[in-house]
């Protein structure tokens, strides 16, 4: 088996690496930035022994692993975190929630959010940024003006 994985080490990283990325995509939706930069280290690490530029030998292989997934985060780190913005999607359409509307079920401000099941999914309720007033009493009706995560920013209706 040894003999097997040193003989072939280009293939096993290579495999290593989109394992990684399998898992990744199927079990975090590729949340997990570990597992991506670690995938994406591996798979340039085989590529490295496949086409010679690396000796075929295990520690170098490893320092290059190490190196190349370093590089990749360190390269790729705030693109996708910019990705990841939080901030309120203000008047965009590209979410069928916006326009929703419904009833709160508590009162809401600035300072206290509410709650809304929609979807299976229990989303918290805050006022939409642009209100002056933002306290809204329960039994309100509002409508969903943008969405982030896990929030719906609402306005009276």
């Amino acid at each position: 088996m040894i003999e097997l994985v040193t003989n072939n080490q280009a293939a096993v990283w290579m495999g290593v690496g989109f394992l990684l990325l399998a898992i990744d995509a199927l079990a975090f939706g590729f949340a997990s930035g570990v597992l991506l930069f670690a995938g994406l280290g591996a798979i340039v690490t085989g590529a490295l022994v496949w086409f010679g530029i690396l000796p075929n030998a295990f520690i170098v292989a490893v320092g290059c692993f190490a190196i190349s997934t370093a590089l990749i985060t360190a390269i790729l780190w705030k693109p996708l975190k910019r990705l990841q913005s939080t901030g309120e999607m203000g008047k965009d359409r590209s979410s069928d929630i916006i326009g929703h509307s419904f009833n709160l079920t508590s009162d809401i401000s600035r300072t206290v959010s509410g709650e809304q099941k929609y979807s299976g999914i229990n989303w918290r309720v805050e006022p939409a940024k642009d209100l002056t007033d933002a306290a809204m009493s329960a039994g309100t009706h509002v409508e969903v003006t943008a969405v982030s995560v896990g929030v719906f920013f609402v306005k009276p209706v």
